[in-house]
C-alpha cells in the first residue's frame, strides 16, 4: 500500500484523526458505504454509514501471489445488511474496498484492501464476512481442459453466442410456484420440450429481484410447462412476478450446431477416443484401429461427426 504525502505528515505528527471505511458493491450493482467512525464520511461518490457496526479484524498481507484475507463484522438492520438479503445471497462475490481515512480531511487516505466477500455466516444479530484479495482470482483453474464437451460457458466470451436474441429467449409471469424451485406455465408452449434445461433463470421483479438460478429440468406437455431449478431461490417468489428464462446447452457438439448454429465456437474435442480406447492394449495380431475390439490407433469413423 502507499501512502500520500499527506498522510504520512498526519501519521508523523503523533496526533491522528483516523478511521475506517469500507466500500462494498455487489452482483447487481448495489453500493454500500461502511465506517468505524462516529459520524458519516463521503468520498468517491460513496456515503459511509457510521450506524452500520461494522468493524474489521487485521489484514494478513505478504509479498509474492499469497492471498491477502481478513474478516469483516457487521450488525445486520434494515438500513444497510439484511439477514432476508444474505440468505438470498445477495453479497454473495461481492466487491470490497477499504480505506485508511483521515476523518478531519477525507482526502487524506489510503486504500488498505480490495478484493471481494468469502463466506458470509450470520453470528447472533450480526454477520461475519470473509475479505478475499484480489489474488483470490490466481486460484481458480486457467486454459482450456481436454474434453469431449464444450468448456464455455453459454453467452460468455468463449462461446460469442447472444441467448438474448428472439428464439432463445423469454419474459412471462410467475403462475405457480412449489418449494421456492418448481415453477408451472399453463400457455409457454412456443419451445421445445426441455429448450430450457441447463439454462438461466432470472427473477426480474418482486421480492426476488435480481436473484438467478439454473434450470435443471423443463418438461412440456399437454398441461403446460413445467420448469424446476437446481436450488431453490432463496427469496419469496410470488405469482405475478416477471421472470426470464434463457435457453440452456448440454455442452455437445450436435447441440452445439443444430440448436444454436455456433460450431465455428465450440470448445471441446468430439473427436478423442473415449475410455474403452484408453484402457487397450498392444496386440499381436488382429488390427489395431483404437476400437473396443483392439488395442492400437484409433480410426475417425469409429466416431459419430457432428457435421
Amino acid at each position: 500500500m502507499a501512502f500520500s504525502e499527506e498522510l504520512q505528515t498526519h501519521l508523523a505528527s503523533g496526533v491522528t484523526t483516523l478511521c475506517r471505511a469500507w466500500a462494498l458493491v455487489r452482483r447487481d450493482g448495489e453500493t454500500y458505504g461502511f465506517t468505524d467512525h462516529d459520524n458519516d464520511l463521503t468520498f468517491e461518490g460513496v456515503t459511509f454509514k457510521a450506524d452500520t457496526g461494522l468493524t474489521a479484524n487485521a489484514l494478513e498481507q505478504s509479498t509474492g501471489l499469497s492471498v491477502d484475507n481478513t474478516e469483516a463484522l457487521g450488525a445486520l438492520s434494515a438500513a444497510a445488511v439484511t439477514e432476508e438479503d444474505i440468505r438470498a445471497g445477495r453479497f454473495d462475490g461481492a466487491h470490497v474496498r477499504s480505506w485508511l481515512v483521515n476523518w478531519a480531511d477525507v482526502s487524506e487516505r489510503a486504500l488498505l484492501f480490495q478484493g471481494s466477500f468469502g463466506e458470509i455466516t450470520r453470528v447472533s444479530g450480526g454477520f461475519r464476512a470473509e475479505l478475499r484479495g484480489l489474488t483470490e482470482e490466481l486460484n481458480q483453474p486457467q486454459g482450456r481442459v481436454y474434453q469431449a464437451g464444450c468448456s464455455a460457458i453459454l453467452g460468455g466470451t468463449g462461446c460469442g453466442f447472444d441467448t438474448l436474441q428472439p428464439g432463445y429467449v423469454t419474459e412471462v409471469a410467475v403462475e405457480s410456484v412449489e418449494k421456492g424451485k418448481i415453477f408451472a406455465f399453463a400457455d409457454l408452449t412456443g419451445f421445445d420440450d426441455r429448450w430450457f434445461e441447463r439454462g438461466r433463470f432470472t427473477v426480474l421483479t418482486g421480492a426476488a429481484a435480481g436473484l438467478v438460478g439454473l434450470v435443471k429440468n423443463d418438461r412440456l406437455s399437454a398441461d403446460g410447462r413445467r420448469v424446476e431449478l437446481w436450488e431453490e431461490l432463496r427469496a419469496e417468489i410470488a405469482p405475478g412476478d416477471t421472470i426470464r428464462i434463457e435457453a440452456g446447452c448440454d455442452k455437445r457438439a450436435t447441440t452445439c450446431r443444430l440448436k444454436f448454429d455456433n460450431f465455428l465456437n465450440f470448445r471441446g474435442f468430439p473427436h478423442i477416443p473415449g475410455d474403452d480406447w484408453l484402457a487397450s492394449y498392444p496386440v499381436r495380431s488382429g488390427k489395431n484401429d483404437g476400437s473396443s475390439r483392439s488395442g492400437g490407433l484409433f480410426d475417425l469413423s469409429d466416431f459419430e461427426s457432428p457435421f
